[in-house]
């Protein structure tokens, strides 16, 4: 092996002073995510980015390489602890079509005043799981078939407790724009064809309204016991100084 000679010594060095001094907003994002030091723009396409990598190019049930690709995307990307299964429990889908679902009332009497996007309309009855115990969780709900689960019947009362408000991730893979939401009502019917519904806050969210009013998402459960995981869109990754629920 050739020595090195003192030029490309000297040279070598330079390199990496200059790489270590390189003024932080000139490094990639890639690095800097690391750091937590991200825009929100940038997370999303760090985001998408991965999930073009991890997801198949069409919606289907995924195999269990792909749950744990997709599981480690999130992570990798957002610092969140997500789970295909939690407590023993799944959905029948976590990748698949959502659309707009109108506000749910919050209390009883509860009218359109008061809720963003009014002009999507207040449904005549409760969300399958009742008023909401905090109103930022009606403004961040989703709907799930979890009428479709296979035990769904013979362990009603079980099932219903555990899914009641059960945090949620929701991600759009096209662009990378994720919102933390709640399990606040049942559907959407099979024959629609889609698996899942979300309030205009959340459609809002996820780039969907106003516009297309649906699209496809990942939905995932947040692993959060501790219920520290505030409800609403993702803009800083959670492993950096980002705010918390308190």
């Amino acid at each position: 092996m050739k020595p090195f000679s003192l030029a490309a010594l000297v040279l070598a060095l330079w390199g990496i002073f200059t790489f270590l001094t390189q003024p932080l907003p000139q490094r990639s994002a890639s690095y800097r995510l690391k750091l937590g030091l991200v825009t929100p723009l940038e997370l999303q396409a760090l985001l998408a980015d991965k999930l073009d990598h991890a997801l198949p190019p069409f919606s289907r049930v995924l195999t269990q390489k792909e749950e744990k690709k997709l599981l480690q995307a999130i992570s990798g990307t957002l610092g969140l602890a997500t789970a295909v299964e939690l407590d023993g429990h799944r959905l029948n889908h976590q990748l698949g079509r959502i659309g707009l679902e109108q506000h749910l009332p919050r209390f009883p009497g509860d009218t359109i005043a008061g809720h963003l996007f009014p002009e999507v309309g207040l449904t005549a009855n409760r969300g399958a799981w009742g008023y909401f115990d905090d109103p930022v969780a009606e403004r961040y709900y989703v709907a799930v078939q979890t009428f479709y689960l296979p035990n769904w019947n013979q362990d009603l009362r079980a099932l219903r407790d555990w899914y009641r408000h059960r945090k949620v991730l929701v991600v759009n893979p096209a662009t990378g724009q994720a919102v933390v939401a709640v399990i606040g009502d049942a559907g959407p019917a099979v024959f629609t064809g889609k698996q899942f519904g979300g309030s205009p806050e959340v459609m809002h969210a996820l780039g969907f309204y106003p516009g297309p009013k649906q699209g496809r998402v990942v939905l995932l459960f947040v692993d959060d016991p501790q219920d520290q995981i505030p409800l609403g869109p993702v803009a800083y990754p959670f492993s950096s100084k980002s705010p918390v629920k308190t």
